[in-house]
C-alpha cells in the first residue's frame, strides 16, 4: 500500500493510473473543501489537475451524486478517455 500526506492529512493511493499524481500540485488544489469527503478523484484535462469528491453511503454527508460506488460512470462520463487519474482515500488516524 502506498500512502500520501498532504496539508497533515494522509491518503491512501487507491488508484494512480498512469502516473498521474503530482503532490505539487495536489497542495495547490486541496483545500478544506475537500475535508468532508472520503475519497478525492483526480483527473488531468488539457494539462490541469481536476478534483472531485465522493463519498461512501455511511459518511453523513453522502449524497447519490457523490456515491464512491459510481466512481467508474465518472471517470467514464465526465473525463477524457483514457486520461490519467488517480483515487486517494482519507485515512482515519
Amino acid at each position: 500500500m502506498q500512502y500520501i500526506v498532504i496539508h497533515d492529512q494522509k491518503y491512501l493511493i487507491m488508484k494512480n493510473e498512469r502516473d498521474a499524481i503530482d503532490s505539487e500540485e495536489l497542495e495547490k488544489k486541496i483545500t478544506e473543501y475537500f475535508d468532508d469527503f472520503d475519497y478525492i478523484v483526480g483527473d488531468w484535462s488539457y494539462g490541469k489537475l481536476r478534483l472531485k469528491g465522493f463519498n461512501s453511503k455511511t459518511n453523513k454527508n453522502f449524497k447519490e451524486i457523490n456515491d464512491i460506488d459510481h466512481v467508474e460512470d465518472y471517470l467514464r462520463d465526465f473525463c477524457a478517455p483514457n486520461c490519467r487519474y488517480f483515487i486517494l482515500s482519507r485515512v482515519s488516524e
